[in-house]
């Protein structure tokens, strides 16, 4: 858990993610990395660098039928509050809508619950574990579904409902995530794409690209990361 704080802090700081009065909700779906965001920032709290507080809040897709005991459980441990919210999305994205690529579509439903909530409750900023890999998953998937140079930023004001996003995890590595949840109480996702979506289809073609071409990983990350590297077509000559 020491790297995964250390990742954190460094982007928290770089990226100005939390200042004196937030107060953040953790989307915490049950998985590995939100799992491991909720337990690094109660610890980062005790730091005492910032002060603010948190709310872990679960969107539940499937009307009250998934079990988040375990969840409930992890957060009384930590000594943060914990919300669910009731929602039918998976209802109306796979038999009302019978969406062809649902994840889409239940993300940006998911985001509205979320933002939803973080009004009711009164948070200012929703704080989401997206990691290292999530952004340079994203830009492939940017680049080869929608034609453009483009990928997640790990702060962004959503001006529809006042709330800051920030991602704290952004310059994490996986594999730090991985090791660090080990005996959490992550929860297995019932839904059905779960294993079948264009994210895991890129994501599993960005892991060969660098295992199959030496140190791509390593300027993968300089060229996404790294803004004075960007040499793109210009316009205006």
């Amino acid at each position: 858990m020491q790297k995964v704080l250390s990742s954190m802090r460094q982007a928290i700081e770089k990226y100005n993610l939390i200042e004196n009065g937030d107060k953040i909700a953790v989307g915490v779906s049950g998985g590995k990395d939100s799992l491991v965001l909720l337990k690094a920032l109660s610890m980062f709290k005790k730091f005492n660098l910032y002060n603010f507080d948190i709310v872990a809040v679960t969107i539940d897709l499937y009307s009250g039928k998934a079990d988040y005991g375990g969840i409930k459980k992890f957060c009384d441990e930590l000594g943060v509050e914990y919300v669910v919210e009731k929602t039918d999305i998976n209802e109306v994205v796979f038999n009302v809508r019978k969406e062809k690529n649902p994840c889409s579509l239940c993300a940006k439903m998911r985001r509205g619950a979320l933002n939803a909530v973080c009004n009711r409750i009164g948070c200012n900023k929703l704080a989401l574990a997206h990691h290292k890999q999530d952004v340079i998953t994203t830009f492939f998937m940017s680049l080869f579904y929608e034609g453009r140079l483009s990928t997640m930023q790990p702060k962004s004001y959503m001006s529809n409902t006042k709330v800051t996003l920030i991602r704290p995890l952004f310059l994490t590595e996986e594999q730090k995530i991985i090791t660090a949840s080990k005996n959490f109480p992550i929860l297995k996702s019932i839904c059905p794409a779960n294993d079948d979506s264009k994210r895991k289809d890129i994501k599993e073609l960005v892991f060969r690209i660098e295992k199959e071409i030496p140190n791509s990983k390593k300027r993968i990350d300089h060229a996404i990361f790294s803004p004075e590297s960007y040499n793109l077509i210009k316009e205006n000559y």
